[in-house]
């Protein structure tokens, strides 16, 4: 029964596809490549409360639609490649629930306005008690707050997507800085090693240059003339004794 629906289905499709024109397919294109980069619902043309299989659906009969052997338009593969990605997000669960979430705080912020907005229209406001939710929930099915839904989604993960980027290059700066406290900390390590490798290999220089000393006494430079040694009157003394002057 199953593998019957599948088969009337595919034909379906190949009925659809062959009655298609090449200005159709361009448009097609035209309007993937024209949605916002943040909403795959968008480029798939779904409404919020799509199932994963409406995704899987929606997915075969566009990308067919679009597909670059089939459609001459110069942008078909992005197009092509676009919808991909969006029905990827889609059926992936974590990605699934994370714009999901987003279209709840969107809801909840539209509701939170329209009660703002009820509070002024006393008509309105007796409509929606006397019909315990039932205009609510009609006005929410409207053309109107689905238009409205749709913006307020872009706009939640415009701004979410903005704090994910502003963290992102926080991060980047931060492992940034890391990175360059490493090398200099590298790079001190590095002429520590160096300067105590230069100063082992001239010991035995220096060992020798204070044997030297130890020998002959105050080292001389080359060139250079000792002065004479001073003669006092007391040997025993280490200083030069003047003659005193007497009265």
């Amino acid at each position: 029964m199953g593998e019957t629906a599948t088969l009337d289905d595919d034909l379906l499709l190949k009925s659809f596809f062959a009655e298609v024109s090449e200005v159709e397919r361009d448009n097609e294109v035209a309007r993937i490549l024209s949605c916002f980069k943040l909403n795959p619902f968008e480029y798939l043309n779904l409404p919020f409360n799509s199932s994963p299989e409406d995704v899987k659906k929606q997915y075969r009969k566009l990308s067919l639609l679009v597909h670059p052997d089939k459609c001459k338009h110069p942008q078909a593969k992005e197009a092509f490649g676009a919808l991909a990605k969006a029905q990827q997000l889609l059926l992936d669960q974590q990605e699934r629930d994370y714009i999901l979430s987003q279209v709840t705080a969107a809801k909840e912020e539209l509701r939170a306005k329209r009660k703002k907005q009820l509070k002024k229209d006393t008509a309105s406001k007796i409509k929606s008690l006397v019909d315990e939710g039932k205009y609510e929930q009609i006005h929410e099915q409207s053309e109107e707050f689905q238009q409205e839904l749709k913006l307020k989604v872009r706009e939640i993960l415009t701004e979410q997507e903005w704090r994910r980027r502003k963290m992102q290059m926080r991060i980047s700066e931060e492992e940034g800085r890391l990175k360059k406290d490493e090398e200099e900390q590298k790079e001190m390590w590095k002429r520590k090693r160096e300067h105590e490798e230069q100063w082992e290999g001239t010991r035995e220089q220096r060992v020798s240059s204070w044997r030297d000393f130890m020998k002959s006494g105050k080292k001389v430079k080359k060139g250079e003339t000792r002065p004479p040694k001073l003669k006092t009157e007391d040997p025993n003394k280490s200083y030069v004794q003047r003659p005193v002057k007497r009265g």
